[in-house]
């Protein structure tokens, strides 16, 4: 093994070593909604307007007091929570247990990349939309600043694995953690409810880039 080879695997292993000690807080996903504006008049009228429920953990992000009922080919879901604020074009996020039950098959995605991505009928108090895309399984991703990035020695879109659960009786590793990077962000790691719950994770626990 060359001289270079080796300082490179040393100084690998040394900076995962490095990080893997450093927590990350979790924020646990239940299925959602962010509407655009758009479809938002249509599901609850011309004047309605985003109403804050309670901030969330990243910045200028909230749920709203306003929920929706979403429907598929085999089943339908009432009360699915809208996060704010407007979104471009409306996104569903939900498990693989929810597609299940409404008979679609969405695509593991990132935020925001919805091309070829099924529809799926929403209703609201005054109007009903039948979407021709905007269903995904969000892909499980890490939130981060440009100088935490730094820290963690990670780039915006790379993928790391992330220890979660530990010590615990359903301790595991992630593979494929999306690393989003930008100063908007707060350090958060996002897990939908189906993958939190194989690693009996909860808001607020800790889980470390290995």
């Amino acid at each position: 093994m060359s001289d270079k080879l080796t300082e490179k695997i040393t100084r690998t292993l040394s900076e995962r070593m490095e990080r893997s000690g450093k927590p990350v807080p979790v924020g646990v996903s239940n299925r959602h909604v962010h509407v655009s504006e758009k479809d938002f008049k249509v599901l609850f009228g011309a004047d309605a307007k985003l109403t804050v429920k309670k901030p969330l953990s990243q910045p200028d992000q909230y749920a709203c007091e306003e929920v929706i009922n979403i429907e598929g080919p085999k089943g339908k879901i009432d009360k699915v929570r809208i996060l704010g604020p407007f979104r471009g074009q409306t996104q569903i996020e939900v498990s693989m247990s929810d597609a299940v039950r409404l008979g679609v098959i969405p695509p593991v995605r990132d935020s925001g990349k919805l091309d070829g991505t099924p529809g799926l009928k929403i209703s609201g108090p005054k109007g009903s939309l039948d979407l021709s895309g905007g269903a995904i399984i969000a892909k499980r991703h890490i939130h981060m600043t440009k100088a935490q990035a730094a820290e963690f020695n990670v780039q915006d879109g790379q993928l790391v694995r992330a220890r979660c659960g530990s010590g615990g009786d359903r301790e595991l590793v992630f593979e494929q953690v999306l690393c989003r990077v930008s100063d908007k962000f707060a350090l958060e790691a996002h897990f939908d409810i189906e993958e939190a719950n194989a690693a009996l994770l909860k808001n607020g626990d800790k889980i470390f880039i290995v």
